[in-house]
């Protein structure tokens, strides 16, 4: 299963929002420097779809708001 992120880094405070039944919207903390914003990314969607930390892959937009995360089951 393949979930579309929006993030938005250097936020206040964390959010996860459901835009869509395959789309979330992201804010974390982390500035987008040294893959810290996508780590802490990965780590919001493992524990928002209750799935292990190692079942989330990101599969596109290393460098990009937005992301595309591989979901394996």
């Amino acid at each position: 299963m393949h979930i579309k992120v929006k993030v938005k880094t250097g936020a206040k405070k964390e959010r996860c929002t459901s835009i869509a039944s395959d789309v979330l919207s992201v804010e974390v903390k982390e500035k987008p420097e040294r893959n810290m914003a996508n780590r802490r990314v990965r780590e919001i969607v493992a524990k928002r779809l209750s799935v292990p930390l190692s079942s989330v892959r990101l599969i596109r937009g290393h460098h990009s708001p937005s992301k595309i995360f591989h979901i394996s089951s």
